[in-house]
């Protein structure tokens, strides 16, 4: 059997990741959590699921509590990476740009917003896809804020509550569940869903 590997030579994300996981045992769990789910709307690299998650399996009956505590936390985060975006970017964009993500791929970025605009944002939310580079983008190219805010609003609440619902329904199995199919079952709900949109758009 192998031995895991020491700690000062794992990878850094997934100390970080450990780190994050470690607050679920301790009385400042839910504090954490607000926290995390803050800060990872706007440069954290680390999901919030990962604390929900451990949370809500230690305590079942507060899943969905944990589950609105995150998306809150979350949007409010969001708007805060809008406002980065939106009156902070000349100062950051130095900082950002190369060291956390590539200028090709941020331009490609906030390319979306001008042919989806807050359907990406809530794709962004719901998804895997890392939600914190679309606030900042989503300032940069200063999308409708009560669209950008009704959008994170949704995707994030869709995401969060959806984890909190198979934890309710699935109980110890959860967390294989989540861990197993939750990424692409949230992929096809969004395909579903803005294709849904597309077609109500289609049929006017």
């Amino acid at each position: 059997m192998l031995e895991a590997a020491p700690q000062a030579q794992r990878n850094p994300i997934r100390r970080l990741y450990d780190w994050v996981l470690s607050w679920a045992d301790t009385p400042y769990g839910v504090p954490a959590l607000l926290v995390l789910s803050f800060t990872e709307s706007s440069f954290f690299p680390i999901p919030p699921d990962i604390l929900l998650i451990a949370l809500a399996l230690a305590k079942p009956e507060r899943a969905f509590y944990y589950a609105l505590l995150c998306t809150i936390a979350s949007v409010l985060g969001g708007l805060f990476g809008y406002f980065i975006g939106y009156a902070l970017w000349a100062t950051v964009e130095p900082i950002l740009i190369g060291s956390i993500i590539s200028e090709a791929n941020f331009e490609a970025v906030t390319g979306r917003y001008h042919q989806y605009g807050e359907i990406a944002v809530f794709a962004a939310a719901f998804t895997p896809i890392p939600y914190k580079v679309f606030t900042v983008a989503a300032g940069v190219a200063q999308l409708d804020l009560l669209k950008f805010a009704g959008a994170s609003l949704c995707g994030r609440a869709g995401r969060f509550f959806l984890v909190s619902l198979v934890i309710r329904l699935a109980g110890p199995r959860a967390k294989e569940l989540i861990e197993r199919y939750f990424n692409a079952a949230t992929i096809v709900g969004a395909i579903l869903l803005i294709g849904g949109f597309a077609l109500i758009k289609l049929l006017k």
